[in-house]
C-alpha cells in the first residue's frame, strides 16, 4: 500500500474571481451574495411598533432556522454515511473491503488534499498493464449518501476489467470534513486533477460513474471537464417526485388539489409539487415512447452536422431553432440512446455486464 498527499486548488471562487484548472477557465460556482441581516431596535412602549419590527426579523429568523436544520440533522439525513455511529458499526466491513482491494487488486491508497483543507481518501486500481483494452480507461466512482469506496459501486467497473479510482465523500471513512456542496465539488476536483497529473490519464480516457446522490459530483465533473469521455449515472435522480410518492400517505392521493413541500437542505431551497395527476402524466409519457416512430438516420445526421459546425463540447443547444416535431424526434432518439432501464432495487449493485460506456456520435 502506498500513501501520498496530492494538493489540489480551490474550486469555488469569490464573486469576480477566476480559477484555473488544466489550462482552462472554470465557471464561478458557489459565489453567492450574503443575505444582509437588518438590525432593528424594539421600543417596549409601542406594541404596534414591536409587531412591525418582528415582521422585519422574520426572514432572518427563517434563514437562521434553515441554516441550523441543514447543518445539524439535515446533513445527517442527506448523508447518513457521515454519521460517526454508522461508520463505527461498519468499520469491520470497511477494513475488510479496503484490505481486499489492496491484497487482491494491488490497490494504491492515497490521501488528496483539497483546497478547503479536507483530506480525501482514495483507492486506485491500475489495470493498464492487463491485456484488455478496458484497463486503459479509468473509471472514477462517486458513491451514494451512505456509500464508501471500500464496499460501494467501485466493484462494478472493477469486475469489468477497468482501471478504477474510488474516493470517499468528505467526512466518510478516511476523508475529513463534512459533505456540503462546496466541499463535495472541491473533493471531486482534486480527484480529477490527481487522475490526470499524477496517475497519467488523459481526460478523454476517463469515465465518471456515479450511484445515487453521487450524481451531483459526477455531473459537476462532466460540466467542468467536458473533455471527459463519458458520464454514467446509476440510480441517480434530478426530481424528488418519484421518490416522494413512495413514502407519502395514501390519503394524499384522494386530495384533489396540490400539496407543496419545502425541503431545506444544505444552504439551498428545494421545492417540488405533488399533484393527483402525476400517474396520468407518467402513463402518457410511456405511451408516447412506445407509439412514436423516430427516424434514427435523420437524428444522427442532424447531430453530426451540429457537431461539425461547432467547436463547443458542452453544452449543446441543438434543436432550439427546430420545429416541435423535430425536437420531439431528437429528444426521443437521445433518450433511447442514453437511458436504460434495469429492473432492480435502488441499493442493488449494478452487474458489471450492464456497465459500459454510452453511445458515442
Amino acid at each position: 500500500m502506498t500513501q501520498e498527499v496530492f494538493q489540489g486548488r480551490c474550486v469555488f471562487a469569490e464573486a469576480g474571481a477566476e480559477t484555473q484548472g488544466l489550462g482552462r477557465r472554470h465557471a464561478q460556482l458557489g459565489a453567492h451574495a450574503a443575505v444582509p441581516h437588518r438590525q432593528v431596535a424594539l421600543r417596549p412602549s409601542s406594541v404596534s411598533h414591536a409587531v412591525r419590527s418582528a415582521r422585519v426579523f422574520t426572514p432572518s429568523l427563517v434563514i437562521s432556522a434553515s441554516y441550523l436544520i441543514a447543518h445539524s440533522f439535515g446533513r445527517r439525513m442527506l448523508y447518513p454515511g457521515s454519521v460517526g455511529l454508522l461508520q463505527k458499526a461498519m468499520r469491520p466491513m470497511l477494513q475488510q473491503g479496503q484490505a481486499r482491494l489492496i491484497e487482491e487488486f494491488n490497490g494504491q491508497r492515497n490521501k488528496l488534499l483539497a483546497c478547503d483543507g479536507n483530506e480525501i481518501d482514495t483507492m486506485f486500481v491500475d489495470r493498464r498493464g492487463d491485456a484488455s483494452e478496458r484497463g486503459k480507461t479509468l473509471v472514477i466512482c462517486c458513491e451514494g449518501n451512505a456509500g464508501f469506496y471500500e464496499v460501494g459501486c467501485m466493484n462494478t467497473p472493477l469486475e469489468g476489467g477497468y482501471s478504477v479510482l474510488g474516493w470517499n465523500h468528505p467526512g466518510f471513512g478516511g476523508s475529513t470534513g463534512v459533505p456540503f456542496p462546496q466541499n463535495e465539488a472541491n473533493a471531486m476536483d482534486v480527484v480529477v486533477q490527481f487522475a490526470v497529473h499524477k496517475l497519467g490519464f488523459q481526460l478523454s480516457d476517463i469515465v465518471v460513474y456515479a450511484w445515487s446522490i453521487g450524481g451531483f459530483t459526477a455531473s459537476w465533473a462532466a460540466m467542468t471537464y467536458p473533455e471527459i469521455r463519458a458520464l454514467v449515472l446509476d440510480a441517480s435522480f434530478d426530481d424528488l417526485l418519484p421518490l416522494a410518492l413512495k413514502v407519502m400517505p395514501d390519503s394524499w392521493s384522494e386530495f384533489g388539489g396540490e400539496v407543496e413541500l419545502l425541503l431545506l437542505l444544505a444552504l439551498f431551497f428545494l421545492t417540488f409539487t405533488l399533484t393527483h395527476s402525476a400517474d396520468a402524466f407518467l402513463q402518457s409519457n410511456l405511451q408516447l415512447y412506445s407509439s412514436y416512430e423516430v427516424d434514427d438516420d435523420w437524428c444522427v445526421s442532424v447531430l453530426q452536422s451540429y457537431q461539425t459546425d461547432r467547436e463547443t463540447l458542452f453544452p449543446w443547444s441543438v434543436g432550439e431553432d427546430m420545429a416541435l416535431e423535430g425536437r420531439r424526434q431528437l429528444a426521443l432518439f437521445l433518450a433511447r440512446k442514453y437511458m436504460r432501464n434495469f429492473e432492480t432495487t435502488h441499493c442493488t449493485p449494478l452487474p458489471h455486464s450492464e456497465f459500459y460506456p454510452p453511445w458515442r456520435l
